[in-house]
């Protein structure tokens, strides 16, 4: 009998409950209708993600969290969904540095400048050998390993860093109009002091 008391009193009963139509919440039934016709006025259920935005705030909601993106790069338009994917590894217009120099450029363009970059050569100071960059690691694990099947650190080497730039243009060099100027000078005047001579000596004799 003391238990039926306990659950009849209404301190300790569990309010009733009732699901809103319009956004699948529970609410009390005691304001369920007041609820349903303040949320089917107010608010929308956004058809991407299913959240209930107030209809005055919807093309906001849309434009931040949902609308394509514009990437500044490659200049396509990309789903906001996708947008992280195509930032880091998709977008052709990215920097990525090359494995060989690290010279950072465009992603189009990584393939073309490894081909080239990867088959210049650097030499090997344990074996004496030129060896080209894209066989430096096979190369180091093979030379670069004792008898004892470990590495040797002390003549292990990584491959440069350098970029691949092209050699400084030779300018030609300038006529040197002032030394040949004075060297005519000098000619006359030795000249000049050869005549002066020759005349005295012709005239004492």
């Amino acid at each position: 009998m003391a238990s039926a008391g306990a659950d009849s009193d209404p301190a300790t009963a569990v309010p009733a409950v009732s699901t809103c139509a319009h956004c699948q919440r529970e609410i009390p039934s005691s304001n369920i209708d007041l609820h349903s016709v303040h949320c089917a006025r107010n608010l929308q259920k956004c058809q991407h993600c299913g959240e209930m935005v107030p209809r005055k705030l919807m093309d906001e909601h849309y434009d931040e969290n949902h609308a394509p993106m514009n990437c500044a790069l490659c200049k396509e338009t990309i789903d906001r969904e996708s947008w992280d994917l195509h930032k880091s590894e998709k977008c052709p217009q990215r920097m990525v540095a090359c494995e060989y120099c690290e010279f950072e450029l465009p992603a189009i363009d990584l393939n073309e400048h490894q081909d080239v970059c990867g088959n210049r050569t650097e030499h090997c100071q344990t074996c004496r050998k030129y060896i080209r960059l894209r066989e430096w690691i096979g190369h180091e694990m093979q030379c670069h390993t004792n008898s004892n099947g470990s590495a040797e650190t002390s003549s292990a080497r990584t491959i440069p860093e350098r970029e691949v730039r092209p050699p400084a243009p030779v300018r030609p060099a300038r006529p040197a109009h002032g030394s040949q100027h004075k060297r005519l000078l000098f000619t006359i005047a030795v000249t000049g002091i050869a005549v002066m001579v020759g005349s005295i000596l012709f005239q004492r004799d």
